[in-house]
């Protein structure tokens, strides 16, 4: 029984640091073309991420002026990262500039949902559910893309996935068939199900026992709290990187998930934002952890892994007078991984003069994010490209990006 138990946990639950981790279980699943092993892991960044100030266009002439105070440039005490002689990269995320030096890593710049108006909640709707509209279904892209995942050889059925977690993201639920622990059954299991991965950890991992047992009960205050939209705790880089050295034990394990889902809170920079330093410095300082870690973690998995951390929408390219930015529209997506053919910045640049601002305040998104996820899920995991309208509904014109997978 206790053998039970812990397998069991190890593929349904990890909660921390204000992250929710959700998976869906699929033992190595396998690509029948070349026998491949392939991780995909989707982080999710609530609030709306500023790309200008992630990944700047320091060779634009419109872009000093338009972010003013938290303009970042190639030179000062702290410069920003150069990529390709146009764009930069924020000075925080020097692990994703070595992984792009590496060919392992690949930023999609003015991209967006077909999403154009600025509410969190039908942005992320849209962002999760693959649909063109917010409120038009109850299962997510992720989910849907399980249920026509090839067969691999240990694996017995298609269409079956699990996710688990204070609230199960949009996009790993409904659509295909969740086996196990739903949301509507996870109130009376969510205090059990915490206790046996507490004792998988105790076994295997003391010290991150005790920092899993900390930050469950920071969730369960968080939960309590109004709002949601800012980080949990007072390390915001420990908030991101802890939930992901967990995930990247259990995906590299031989029995663990391939498929999984995190959410990080925070990133909604109305005021303060800051530039090279500040609050948005932190925030993607974060996450280049939390990248790091799954390479770390991963080990030689990591040659078939691919993360993609996307956001509901952008900001404004003017800063307003709270030296924040406000809801926007075209951003970044971060790819890093082994399995990609990265090293490459992918942007149609639309230019940041008033006349190319989309309706004048935001970056214009000349890529459709659906491209870039549909051209993962089809290269990478191998799902036919028939298969992948079902994944992404009304979403025809947005044809699979090719060439982002090695």
């Amino acid at each position: 029984m206790a053998s039970t138990l812990l397998h069991a946990t190890r593929r349904q639950l990890l909660v921390t640091g204000g992250a929710l981790f959700a998976w869906s279980y699929l033992p190595r699943f396998a690509r029948a073309a070349d026998a491949r092993d392939p991780r995909f892991i989707t982080i999710i960044l609530r609030g709306a991420l500023d790309g200008l100030g992630a990944v700047p266009p320091v060779g634009d002439p419109a872009y000093a002026a338009l972010h003013g105070p938290i303009a970042l440039s190639l030179t000062g005490d702290t410069p920003a990262l150069p990529l390709d002689g146009f764009f930069a990269l924020h000075p925080s995320m020097t692990n994703l500039a070595r992984l792009y030096g590496a060919r392992q890593a690949t930023i999609v710049h003015a991209t967006a949902t077909a999403y154009r108006d600025r509410s969190h909640f039908d942005g992320q709707d849209v962002l999760e559910s693959g649909y063109a509209g917010a409120g038009r279904t109850d299962s997510g892209w992720l989910n849907r893309a399980v249920s026509v995942l090839p067969k691999g050889e240990r694996v017995a059925s298609r269409g079956k996935a699990l996710g688990v977690g204070p609230a199960t993201p949009l996009i790993l639920r409904g659509g295909a068939p969740v086996t196990g622990w739903t949301p509507s059954t996870l109130p009376a299991v969510q205090d059990d199900l915490e206790q046996r991965l507490l004792a998988l950890y105790r076994e295997q991992d003391k010290a991150l026992a005790t920092v899993l047992t900390e930050s469950l009960d920071i969730e369960k205050i968080a939960q309590r709290e109004a709002g949601g939209m800012r980080p949990v705790g007072g390390n915001v880089i420990e908030a991101m990187r802890t939930p992901a050295r967990g995930a990247a034990k259990l995906l590299a394990a031989d029995d663990g998930p391939r498929i999984a889902a995190l959410a990080y809170d925070g990133w909604d920079t109305h005021a303060n934002e800051g530039g090279a330093t500040g609050r948005l410095a932190q925030l993607v300082a974060g996450l280049d952890a939390a990248i790091a870690e799954f390479e770390t973690g991963l080990g030689p998995a990591w040659k078939d892994t691919v993360v993609v951390a996307i956001t509901e929408f952008g900001r404004t390219a003017k800063v307003n007078g709270t030296t924040g930015t406000d809801h926007g529209t075209g951003t970044v997506a971060f790819l890093a991984g082994g399995a990609l053919a990265g090293g490459k910045m992918v942007a149609d640049w639309p230019g940041l003069r008033d006349e190319q601002l989309f309706e004048k305040r935001d970056l214009k998104a000349t890529t459709d994010l659906r491209a870039v996820l549909k051209g993962l899920l089809v290269d990478h995991l191998n799902i036919g490209t028939a298969q992948i309208e079902g994944v992404f509904p009304d979403s025809i014109s947005a044809k699979p990006l090719r060439g982002l997978i090695a």
